[in-house]
């Protein structure tokens, strides 16, 4: 399966190329590369752009979902999730990723400078998660859940662009080599009815 064939479109891009994809059944492999992540200048002071996300256009029109495999996080910032892309210097990356040992769920909002939003969820490790975003009035709901865990609300975000936004799923692996992510579902679907109305949880 290819990376068109995934999304089910062709005009995905990759923002850096990763190391390696295959498929195996449902699954879309990726491979990230050592040092991979995205990043700009709150606290550590460093910018890094060279994170793997596979990225087509999104209106806001309908909520996207990425949904992948956490078997495979171990390591320290071991992380993957959703997208939301307007430039390099705009965008929003929402999902899991380890750190001092335990599974988180967070954001990171940028906007020429990055923050950082987490919460643990060791109850969540070794699942399947999935990420949802939905945009409303200049703003994007985030929500999350397990395959055996109801949505959670993660971040309201402001992302206040009403033209050229994309979104896809992300992966990076800021410490070490050989970091897989098994994707198994991109979609788009109905927006979310309320921010204090739960979305269906689709099969």
């Amino acid at each position: 399966m290819s990376a068109a064939q995934f999304v089910g479109t062709s005009d995905a891009k990759w923002t850096t190329e990763p190391v390696a994809t295959r498929t195996e059944g449902e699954r879309f492999i990726v491979e990230a590369q050592e040092g991979s992540d995205f990043w700009e200048n709150t606290f550590y002071g460093f910018s890094h752009q060279n994170g793997h996300a596979l990225l087509t256009p999104w209106d806001g029109n309908e909520a996207v979902e990425i949904t992948f495999d956490l078997s495979s996080f171990t390591e320290l910032y071991d992380q993957a999730g959703l997208m939301l892309w307007h430039s390099r210097e705009q965008w929003i990356k929402a999902g899991m990723e380890v750190n001092d040992g335990v599974v988180h769920i967070g954001a990171v909002v940028t906007d020429h400078f990055s923050d950082w939003s987490l919460s643990p969820v060791p109850e969540w490790g070794g699942r399947k998660v999935t990420i949802r975003a939905s945009y409303h009035n200049e703003a994007v709901v985030i929500r999350a859940r397990t395959d055996e865990h109801p949505w959670r609300t993660i971040r309201v975000a402001r992302f206040a662009y009403p033209a050229n936004k994309q979104a896809g799923p992300f992966l990076c692996s800021p410490k070490r080599a050989g970091f897989e992510v098994a994707f198994t579902k991109w979609r788009t679907t109905t927006p979310d009815e309320d921010l204090h109305t739960d979305p269906p949880i689709l099969d």
